[in-house]
């Protein structure tokens, strides 16, 4: 196993911690780059993981880091791509609209957040869900705004004259924008602000009696949790130039809540796994339809029955998603041949937050 000794501060504060994370995140980083050299079908799902990347690390600092569940999760995502989609159209550059669209997405937060002060658990996943209805009415009700059910088209991003009108040019934008929230989000839990989220998700008595201020820092969250989602909306909303209410419904925001759960609650990593299982997933069952019998490929509810069984066995027996693992064979590996078959057997009747009370 590898062992780190620090020296210093700032070896403590670095972001990679030893030499193996520089070159396998800039092996990865150059795969990236390099990515528009595929097949456009495949750059435009690789686009797409990149924006619910985005979406999946607002929701992992409110659910994963904050302890707070939203189950509403889609509204903040459809108000970044109506906002998105009125400005461009209005004329506003790619960069201003989007951040008005994360500003209100952000604005509408806060509003959200407010109920957060005082319910938690299924009362508040319940605040939000009627929050989530709300919203996508209003955007089914607000015909001359956002077209209503008949949809509204979106164009290209366009910014000082340069648009990106071509599959790789929006790709490398989506890029650039998923690396810095990465960055940002990384930040943001080594500063107090990410430590005080930690700690109201492990314990709100022990916070609080530490000076944590919970109505701010839970406020704080929601807000932050839904600029990210307004940022993926604006995305998505270029990506796929067409927007109806329906594609913000409570199915999408169920869908954005099981991309973190089965990415791994807790970890940034988690957000872009949870992103390859949503995106993959649907691939992995149109592949093998026709290789199954008729009455179970043609099953109109075949896609919900593999999202529900997979969600139960995470719960069941990976309550640390699909990063928590990849922990484990990397334990394994780096243990092998001294593994000792029991070392994470209590990681399966606990979640992560329980283990730390």
């Amino acid at each position: 196993m590898r062992f780190l000794f620090k020296t210093s501060y700032e070896q403590d504060i670095r972001l990679a911690k030893h030499g193996g994370q520089v070159f396998w995140y800039g092996l990865l980083l150059a795969a990236l780059v390099a990515a528009p050299l595929l097949p456009e079908y495949l750059l435009s799902q690789l686009t797409f993981i990149l924006i619910y990347g985005i979406v999946g690390l607002g929701l992992m600092l409110l659910a994963g880091f904050t302890g707070l569940f939203s189950i509403g999760h889609a509204a903040f995502f459809g108000v970044g791509a109506y906002a998105q989609a009125v400005l461009s159209g209005m004329g506003w550059p790619f960069p201003f609209a989007l951040a008005a669209g994360a500003a209100l997405s952000a604005a509408v937060g806060v509003v959200v957040g407010l109920p957060a002060l005082r319910v938690k658990g299924i009362y508040l996943g319940i605040a939000t869900l009627a929050f989530g209805f709300i919203v996508a009415e209003v955007f089914a009700r607000w015909e001359s705004v956002t077209g209503g059910n008949a949809g509204m088209t979106v164009g290209p991003a366009r910014m000082f004259g340069w648009t990106a009108d071509t599959a790789a040019s929006f790709y490398y934008l989506c890029l650039v924008l998923a690396v810095l929230a990465t960055l940002a989000c990384l930040n943001l839990l080594r500063s107090p602000t990410g430590r005080a989220f930690v700690a109201i998700r492990d314990s709100e008595i022990s916070a609080q009696s530490m000076g944590i201020h919970l109505a701010r820092y839970k406020t704080l969250s929601f807000a932050l949790s839904a600029a990210l989602a307004g940022i993926g909306g604006a995305l998505y909303a270029h990506q796929i130039r067409f927007l109806s209410p329906d594609q913000f419904d409570i199915v999408q925001s169920i869908d954005l809540l099981l991309m973190v759960v089965i990415g791994g609650l807790g970890s940034l990593h988690g957000a872009f796994l949870g992103a390859i299982f949503l995106i993959g997933l649907p691939q992995a069952i149109s592949a093998v339809k026709d290789w199954l019998p008729a009455a179970i490929g043609q099953a109109p509810g075949l896609k919900a029955v593999v999202y529900g069984a997979v969600l139960v066995g995470f719960v069941l027996f990976e309550p640390l998603g699909l990063y928590g693992r990849w922990l484990k064979v990397r334990t394994w590996l780096q243990l092998f041949p001294f593994y000792r078959q029991g070392l994470f057997k209590r990681q399966k009747s606990f979640q992560k937050s329980d283990r730390l009370r």
